[in-house]
This record gives structure tokens, sequence and C-alpha cells, in this order.
């Protein structure tokens, strides 16, 4: 796993290592001279710089290409440093490098490459007057982008910006920051990769899961096992939507790829003879319902739980009093591993919080931005400015495993979090949600671990996007797209060392 920090912990690192280990003129060296290491260079070569430390690594960063002979010019916002960037620049005057001050009319566009270091990490805000002029030019220049630490403009934690580069690569310095995934993150950054400077995070940090995590948990299956082995599930949902019932098949097929060992597909009586034409190895489990909508029957459920190690409840089974009264019987009776997802988070939206801390279950919650709002009470922008927080503070109210469904995922049980970067555009389409929950039901029932058994499905689940988009295109792929992709994810993962 690779661990990322807030900038707050950043700050603090980077302080921490100062005082005791290095000096602060020296980690800037070091910084400019990983950046150059790191880049394949071609002249001539702009460096915009702003005016604080960000800047004295870009100083850094021509000093090495004068040197190695490429030839570069520093643009400069306005002619103001920080002690350290300010000594620097003064080597690279002393040194002859061309200092351009922008004026507004200088042709970016005429460099083959441009290195942004206008703001750094702490950046906060919207983007004004001659920084924005210069961030817009450096967009449309066509030059090759390199930022260093994080593109200007982009809030370092939150990864979203009023504007900002629009990176061909992302140095980041010591270590990557929130920002580098969360949000807007992978639409203005091509390629990532972090400059290690002997920086160690002094505060908890988060894990971003890489494919070698996974190894173990996909290396294979013993002889001596049987369906059993793997986990018996249960997926409650459907109405008189017929998408509703079709969703559920969706799940069914994504969680038997994930490795599920059986699969109940519990839905209204009325709507099995749409389901049955979608499934082959699942079970069918009819619930009473009255005109496509399920009714609380206590023996039917009662018997649909037992003996079941994981639960999906909520895809396409509407919110009602009946609906209420079956989520309600199920958190407060089953004693095994419930996922709400759907409508099931709607319904849980109406549940007192301090009540869910007497629940039997373990909840693992698959909320999108806007159901993550209904749950908590919080504004989509509330949530946007502090996400991690926000998903760590919830996740610890309600006991429960948050996985909070974005271009970088959020997974987190309050006291771990994970971050999943797999995934692609072409999964903003109708059913991927429900293709998430599948596969997260089928590895939650195979693990022990369950925060790390949900980053593990939504790293699966990503992958297999990705498998489709590269197949499909980000426009004309679907859901069951990503179902058929499983299988080559698990695959790599069972073989990756």
């Amino acid at each position: 796993m690779i661990p990322v920090v807030s900038v707050e912990n950043m700050r603090k690192s980077d302080a921490h290592t100062i005082k005791n280990f290095i000096s602060s003129k020296e980690l800037m060296y070091n910084a400019g001279k990983s950046v150059f290491e790191n880049v394949d260079w071609k002249e001539p070569v702009a460096i915009v710089c702003g005016n604080g430390n960000n800047a004295g690594d870009g100083y850094v960063v021509a000093q090495f290409l004068h040197d190695a002979h490429i030839a570069c010019d520093i643009v400069l916002l306005s002619e103001k440093f920080s002690d350290d960037g300010l000594y620097y620049f003064n080597i690279c005057k002393e040194k002859n490098i061309k200092v351009i001050i922008w004026n507004g009319q200088i042709d970016l566009s005429r460099y083959k490459m441009i290195v942004d270091c206008i703001y750094g990490t702490g950046f906060q805000g919207t983007v004004n007057g001659s920084a924005r002029e210069v961030i817009e030019s450096i967009n449309k220049s066509g030059a090759y982008i390199v930022s260093i630490d994080i593109n200007s403009g982009l809030n370092g934690d939150t990864g979203i910006a009023d504007l900002c580069v629009h990176s061909d690569i992302t140095l980041s310095i010591g270590g990557f920051k929130t920002g580098h995934f969360l949000n807007m993150a992978k639409d203005v950054m091509k390629q990532k990769c972090n400059c290690d400077i002997n920086i160690r995070p002094i505060e908890r940090t988060y894990n971003l899961i890489e494919s070698k995590d996974l190894h173990e948990l996909f290396s294979g299956r013993k002889n001596f096992s049987n369906k059993g082995t793997y986990g018996y599930i249960a997926l409650i949902g459907g109405s008189k939507e017929y998408s509703g019932a079709i969703r559920l098949a969706y799940m069914s097929c994504a969680a038997m790829r994930a490795g599920a060992g059986v699969v109940k597909i519990a839905l209204p009586n009325s709507l099995c003879h749409y389901v049955i034409p979608s499934i082959l190895e699942s079970i069918l489990y009819p619930i009473s319902d009255k005109d496509g909508e399920l009714e609380f029957v206590h023996d039917e459920i009662s018997k649909l739980i037992n003996g079941v190690k994981v639960i999906a409840f909520g895809m396409g089974i509407g919110v009602s009093q009946e609906t209420f009264k079956i989520l309600e019987y199920i958190i407060f009776n089953y004693e095994g591993t419930l996922i709400i997802d759907a409508d099931g988070l709607t319904l849980l939206s109406q549940f007192d919080v301090n009540r869910l801390k007497e629940a039997k279950c373990k909840f693992v919650l698959t909320p999108h931005l806007k159901e993550f709002s209904r749950l908590t009470g919080d504004s989509v922008n509330e949530i946007l400015s502090a996400p991690i927080s926000k998903v760590e503070e919830y996740a610890k109210l309600t006991n429960s495993i948050v996985l909070l469904k974005g271009p970088t995922s959020i997974i987190t049980d309050g006291h771990i979090t994970y971050l999943v970067d797999a995934g692609c555009a072409g999964m903003a389409t109708a059913g991927s949600g429900d293709v998430l929950s599948g596969i997260v039901a089928a590895i939650c029932a195979s693990s022990v671990d369950l925060p790390f058994a949900v980053a593990a499905a939504a790293y699966v689940n990503g992958k297999a996007g990705e498998f489709a988009q590269e197949k499909y295109g980000s426009i004309s792929m679907i859901a069951r797209d990503t179902i058929e992709s499983i299988p080559n994810v698990i695959k790599q993962l069972g073989e990756c060392d």
C-alpha cells in the first residue's frame, strides 16, 4: 500500500524533518534534484514560478537543466520570494539563466515543456489575477506540462479547483496528498509520480491500495473445499420497476464472478419471471408482495437470513413502510454482514443514528455523494470540502464501514482508511453501483478483515471497469461489460507477486 497524507500532516512532517534531520535549503535542493531526475526533458523549457517554496523547487530544477545544457527560462509572476527560494533564485542569476517577468504577453506555446511551480499544496480558494492568466496560458500552450508537488490551483486535500493547471505528469514531493486522487484529480493529471526525499509522516496516513496488496486474497482455492467454504450470500431488492429485478440479476452475476459460493436472489414473487431468463447459477427466493411491492412477512425474512453470511439490501427495492420493516428486522436480528445500497440507504437515513448502535449485524454502506449527503445531513459541498474526515466521522458514529463512491473511492471504519483510485469515466452508467455491491458481498463473504475486503472489492470493480473501457470506450461501455471483465482482474491479481 502507498501512504497518502493530508496537507497538514505533510506540513508537520516537513517541519519535523527540517528540525531534526536536514536543513530546509537541503530539502528544497533534494526536491528539485528528484524532479529533474524523474522527467525526460526536451528543450526549450519554461519554469513558471510563483513566490513560495514551490517556486524554490523550480529554481533548483532550472540549475540542473542549465548544468545539463538544456535550454530553460524562468518565468516569474512577481519578484517575491521565500527565504530558501531567494537563495536558489540568486544562484540561477549567477548562472545567467534567463528570467522573464510575466506580463500577459508571453507566448508559452514556443516551449516544448513547461514546469508548473506557481502554487503548492497549501493553496486554497480561487485563482485570480496574473496567476489565472498564466494558468490559462499554460493549459492552452500545447506543451508537455510538469507540475511540481501538485497542479497549481488544485486543493491539496480535496482535489477540487475553480481553475488549475492540467498536467501531463505531476511529481509529488515527499509523499502523495489526498488531493492527488480525490474528485477532479484524475481529470487534470495524466500521470503522477512521487519524489521520495525522506520525509516520513508523523501522523496517521491513508492507504492507497495496489494490486500486489490483493495477491493473497485471490491466489486460488483449495481442492478440499466446497461452495459453503466461500459463503452463502443473499441479495434482497426489486420492486414493480422492471429495472429493480434486472439490477439484482446483475448483482448476482457480479457476485458469482467475484467468488461467492452461493447467491440467493430475494425479490417480489410477482417479478420472478423477469429474472429467471437472466440467471442460471443463483437461487431464487420469492417474497410476498402486493402489486410488485415487497411486504414484510416475518417467517419469510427470518428463513431467508438464516445461515447467510452476507446480505446485500436495497437495490430497486423501493421506499415504503414495508421495506422499512424488512430492513429494521434484518438490522436488529441478523448477525452477519449487511451491505446497504441504493433505496436501502434512503431507508437507513430514516433511522435514529443512536438506535443503529444496537444493531446485531455489521454494516457496510456503499453510498455515492448524494446518498451520503442524505445519510449525514451535510450538503454535498460540505462533504466535498472534507470528504475523508466526513466519511470517517460517520463510520465511527454508526459503527459501520463506509465506501463513498467516487473517482477515487474512500473506504473506512473510522480508524483505518483506504483509498482506491481504480476505475474510469465509463463506469458513470446505470447499474455500475449494483455491480460493485455484488462484488463487495462476494469478497466480504470469504474474508475476515472487512474494511480491507471492501477496499479489495472496490479495486476489483474499478479495474474491471478499466478493462471494459479499454474494450468498448468510455461512452459505449455498460455495467454488464464490467461484470464480464471481473475474471480477468481476479486472475491477474492471483498471479501478481
